[in-house]
């Protein structure tokens, strides 16, 4: 994380206190972009106890934050892990595969939100297949 960003501007004309602006996370530029590129906010809400979706791939980076809840997060290479409100996540997407995003609370919902850059026209959520879960078995990390 770098933190030698302005996130502040001195207003001399200002009569309460400045914003409060925290960095929460910073990903070295450029995340793999891909062509025609498409931007795109989404909210998520997962029911209590939710899985979330089955394995799956996105076209482009997606960076996401945690509004309230706690996610289970697991991507291909990385062991799972859970994130909670307030905390953040990004994934480069293309070829590596999205494992998990289930709800860990079983008696509360989970909200987050993400931006993503895919490409223009093609679904957001692309499933992987059985046989391919198996052949890359392998590029999975171990589960606890």
């Amino acid at each position: 994380m770098s933190f030698e960003h302005a996130h502040h501007l001195e207003n001399p004309d200002a009569t309460t206190p400045p914003p409060r602006i925290e960095l929460i996370s910073s990903v070295p530029a450029p995340p793999p972009m891909p062509d025609n590129a498409e931007a795109m906010t989404i909210l998520v809400t997962l029911p209590p106890g939710s899985a979330g979706n089955p394995p799956h791939r996105h076209t482009g980076p997606a960076f996401g934050y945690l509004i309230k809840g706690e996610m289970i997060f697991e991507l291909e290479g990385e062991p799972q892990r859970v994130i909670k409100a307030g905390e953040s996540f990004w994934e480069p997407g293309g070829d590596l595969i999205h494992y998990q995003d289930a709800n860990n609370l079983p008696d509360a919902e989970t909200e987050f939100v993400v931006t993503m850059f895919g490409v223009a026209g093609q679904p957001m959520l692309i499933p992987v297949s059985a046989e391919e879960l198996e052949e890359r078995r392998d590029r999975r990390a171990p589960r606890p």
